[in-house]
């Protein structure tokens, strides 16, 4: 299984966290959100396909070309800044 995790206003369109199963179909987190999308629906396409979106896999920021594999942790956040 792939644990992937919404942070700040994706949470709040898409949830707290899904649990993805791992398949040879998936191979990076572009593969993973073409599967999101597909179970989920438009709704999570407008959402994660948004130029804004950064992606860390397993706590180290990445990019959607970035291989992903069972177990591995995927997190979808907007921009962050301090204050």
């Amino acid at each position: 299984m792939i644990r992937v995790v919404f942070f700040a206003g994706l949470r709040e369109a898409l949830g707290d966290s899904v649990e993805v199963v791992h398949d040879e179909s998936i191979k990076t987190v572009e593969d993973l959100i073409a599967r999101l999308i597909e179970l989920n629906g438009d709704g999570w396409a407008a959402e994660l396909n948004a130029s804004h979106v950064l992606i860390a896999v397993n706590q180290e920021m990445t990019t959607r070309l970035a291989l992903v594999a069972d177990s591995d942790e995927v997190a979808f956040f907007p921009p962050v800044t301090g204050g």
